[in-house]
């Protein structure tokens, strides 16, 4: 049976090939992809090459390169001592690729809805990381945050931070129209980072500064801009991977002073078996993300921009590779049948 997959075969090269079917095991599921979504800032990253891609710097880049970790698909075989699911269930899955058919632990995979789509399914693992975030910056109801940048990440991040209870929640990105966007999806203000008086708007529309920040532009300046906005004692997740390590901030004045906490949101960064207080496991978090989506409380299926078959992947990842604004797409699967 023919496996087709999207592979980097060079730096910004996607191509379409054809590999052998996954070998299901014990303790593991098969299956069939329906909808992949593509995590523009992790996949550009392996696409054009660069070597700081799984927080270490790689001696050499090497390719081929394969990514996509969120899918949306159908149950087509379980391995010994699977019992969560069965042949012909839907689920949302985490840490697959784009590709027809994966093979997974049990753990990544999770029971659908009937109501939740494969596209709002192909987003569920993505929305795991700012979740996270939030979790570990252990936010109460009614403190302030504040999201920096307006990716896919930060519109999630947005709207968990509705739900969880921040107030007011500031959106920062530098394109007006992801700040409409923002404000659509929850975000009681939007701000122009570099805007001259973004500071001080920050700190009057919340009294004095940030309680939380969901860092999530991925580069230094953020960082160092979003550490002037905040409270004292205020909590910064870092959810956006700085893959630069040639940048510095004051962390005397910024960070020390102020008793300010850094914490790292790296989505590996958390439990595996068993969650606790503000350290949820990938499993339990995917499957309230999936309650939230069920019962109209997280709106997933809006965020979806543009949705193409795989055998357009290669103009779809040179557009990744030389745009640096790039919206939320999908693959659809089923067009390759």
């Amino acid at each position: 049976m023919e496996n087709k997959n999207i592979i980097f075969t060079a730096p910004g090269i996607a191509e379409v090939v054809s590999k052998e079917m996954p070998v299901l095991g014990p303790g593991q599921v098969l299956v069939r992809i329906i909808t992949t979504t593509i995590s523009a800032g992790t996949e550009r990253a392996n696409l054009v090459g660069n070597p700081n891609v799984r927080g270490v710097m790689a001696p050499d880049v090497s390719f081929p390169r394969q990514v996509g970790y969120s899918a949306g698909a159908i149950v087509e075989a379980v391995g010994e001592g699977v019992e969560s699911v069965k042949v012909g269930d839907r689920v949302a899955c985490g840490w697959t690729v784009h590709a027809q058919y994966c093979v997974l632990q049990e753990n990544r995979v999770h029971l659908l809805p009937d109501d939740v789509s494969f596209a709002e399914a192909a987003l569920v693992h993505i929305v795991t990381f700012p979740m996270a975030a939030i979790r570990k910056c252990r936010l109460e109801m009614g403190e302030s945050a504040i999201v920096m940048g307006q990716g896919v990440l930060g519109m999630i991040a947005v709207e968990l931070l509705r739900i969880a209870g921040a107030a007011p929640i500031i959106a920062v990105d530098p394109v007006a129209e992801k700040r409409v966007l923002a404000l659509k999806r929850g975000a009681d203000y939007a701000l122009d980072p570099f805007a001259p008086d973004f500071v001080e708007t920050v700190k009057s529309l919340t009294g004095g500064g940030a309680k939380v920040a969901i860092e999530v532009t991925g580069s230094g300046s953020g960082l160092d801009m979003v550490l002037d906005c905040m409270a004292r004692y205020g909590r910064i997740a870092l959810l956006g991977c700085t893959r630069d390590p040639n940048f510095t901030i004051d962390y005397y004045r910024k960070v020390h002073c102020p008793g300010i906490t850094l914490i790292g949101a790296h989505t590996n960064a958390r439990p595996v078996y068993e969650s606790s207080g503000g350290w949820w496991t990938e499993k339990d978090d995917s499957e309230a993300i999936i309650r939230l989506v069920e019962l109209g409380r997280l709106d997933l299926a809006s965020l979806v921009e543009e949705t193409y078959s795989p055998a357009e992947a290669p103009e779809v990842y040179d557009r990744l590779a030389k745009n640096a604004a790039f919206p939320i797409v999908q693959f659809d699967w089923i067009r390759l049948e």
